[in-house]
């Protein structure tokens, strides 16, 4: 394939007239969809997982970011797919830009098998000996089988976790988000419609009118946890198929790119590393958090948490998706050898998500009681229920405070990343998580023990504020523009 048959609309970048806002509107606004639907998705599954009672609602939180912790540090390293996709794209090299997607998807297979797999065996032990060691917890065996099974069967599904990322990064690379809002919609209604069939089986749900499946069991958490891997597994399939067929083949030769292509395998582990250390560093630090520090406070403490989490997910859930345009937005930019626009791109992006997220905070702070309400159900009786609600209304302002510092954070890593400076951004947020996140919080946790759970809280806001000044120093500062990823790419 030469530039001379670059016709297909695949190939084209964004070099159109349009006001910089509306380029990140129309790459953003189907990836907001994406992450959204995403979220609601979770959100629902708590929800369900919600009406069984607090002690499942736990062990679904437990064993969800468990599992997720390895997950993350893959995830967080084929985001680079974008990045070079993007770039490619910009430069006009479509040719190269298929075996990407395909380095990624053996990178997830040696990491299921070498990583994932393994650590679903000893989850059981972790939980007992290392997250709950000195807590004291009501039901603490049920609690660890629960959170151990429901974490197994994730993990076990994780190689479409993480293929699924290196999918989605490809079609945000060459600017067809619409593909992943697609397949994430009908993966997360297979996840809800699975979720309400196996956590309540015939019996349903009667105290809202819903009735059962005849003949089905209810599974409960582990039902939870089956729905979630099937729908992972969708939202992996569509996208996959899509890079298969006509169109995409012919603009990118996608289906003679499928042998292993060590120079790009290399070129994603050199430059994903440090995304790598980010996500996995990241969702290690809030496990540790969530599980060991506030659960010093106890299961009440826990399920709050959770619940502010989760509105936490939902809320900076649309500057990712910002994030990822302004991904590919700098990324094309570079590639075009437009530097100065991807600085405009990339400022029109943060504004966009601060925006968004200061809407958040306000609707935290104003319907926060509502909101924690909604999940507190099950076998949960009055004191319990106030504990949660009390703890979990003041969790919600402490978290409010932060949101458009953790827009500003999240976009411009986004379009640190799609320039290639990866190295500073993922060391500064690794280091300032474990002084911030653990170092902080644990202090106030010990030092300050009338404050209850608010005291980590305030160290994780504390994390969030810093990393967001850190993000947006970086990228004005311009150390970005003398860096060239694509000269590697050049090489055989």
């Amino acid at each position: 394939m030469t530039e001379s048959t670059m016709t297909d609309p695949e190939i084209e970048s964004l070099d159109s007239p349009r006001h910089p806002l509306a380029e990140v509107w129309s790459l953003a606004w189907p990836t907001i969809i994406t992450m959204v639907s995403y979220t609601v998705m979770q959100f629902v599954d708590k929800l369900m997982v919600g009406q069984i009672g607090p002690l499942e609602l736990t062990a679904q939180g437990n064993g969800g970011i468990w599992a997720f912790a390895p997950l993350a540090f893959a995830m967080g390293a084929l985001v680079v797919v974008n990045t070079y996709v993007s770039q490619h794209m910009g430069a006009r090299r479509p040719e190269r830009v298929a075996r990407y997607l395909w380095g990624g998807l053996y990178i997830s297979l040696v990491v299921w098998v070498l990583v994932l797999i393994p650590w679903a065996v000893v989850l059981p032990w972790f939980f007992e000996h290392v997250v709950h060691a000195g807590h004291r917890i009501e039901n603490m065996d049920r609690l660890i089988e629960l959170e151990s099974e429901y974490g197994q069967i994730l993990l076990l599904g994780g190689l479409f976790t993480i293929g699924a990322r290196s999918v989605h990064q490809f079609f945000f690379g060459i600017m067809r988000p619409k593909v992943v809002t697609i397949s994430v919609i009908i993966g997360n209604l297979v996840n809800v419609v699975l979720n309400y069939l196996l956590i309540f089986g015939e019996e349903g749900l009667p105290a809202v009118g819903l009735s059962g499946v005849p003949g089905i069991p209810a599974l409960g958490v582990h039902g939870a946890a089956i729905g979630t891997a099937a729908g992972v597994f969708v939202e992996m399939l569509i996208p996959f198929l899509v890079f298969l067929g006509p169109r995409c083949h012919r603009a990118f030769g996608s289906r003679t790119s499928w042998r292993p292509h060590w120079g790009t395998i290399k070129e994603l582990i050199r430059l994903g590393w440090p995304g790598s250390l980010v996500s996995g560093n990241e969702i290690v630090c809030w496990s540790i958090f969530m599980t060991a520090l506030v659960g010093l406070f106890g299961t009440e403490s826990m399920a709050a948490g959770w619940i502010v989490l989760g509105y936490m997910h939902l809320s900076f859930m649309p500057a990712v998706a910002i994030s990822f345009a302004a991904n590919t937005l700098v990324g094309n930019s570079i590639g075009a050898g437009t530097p100065d626009l991807a600085v405009t791109r990339a400022r029109w992006s943060a504004g966009l998500s601060v925006f968004i997220m200061s809407a958040c905070a306000v609707l935290f702070v104003v319907f926060r009681e509502p909101m924690v309400e909604l999940f507190i159900a099950g076998d949960v009786g009055p004191e319990e229920s106030a504990s949660i609600l009390r703890i979990g209304v003041q969790l919600m302002v402490v978290m409010a405070v932060c949101q458009a510092m953790d827009a500003l954070g999240i976009t411009y890593s986004g379009a640190l990343r799609g320039a290639g400076d990866v190295i500073w951004p993922g060391v500064f947020i690794a280091i300032s998580s474990w002084v911030l996140i653990i170092g902080l919080g644990y202090g106030l946790a010990v030092l300050v023990p009338e404050w209850g759970a608010v005291g980590p809280w305030i160290g994780a806001v504390a994390y969030i504020i810093v990393v967001g000044i850190g993000m947006v120093w970086r990228f004005e500062r311009g150390a970005w523009r003398s860096i060239d990823i694509m000269s590697a790419g050049d090489r055989p």
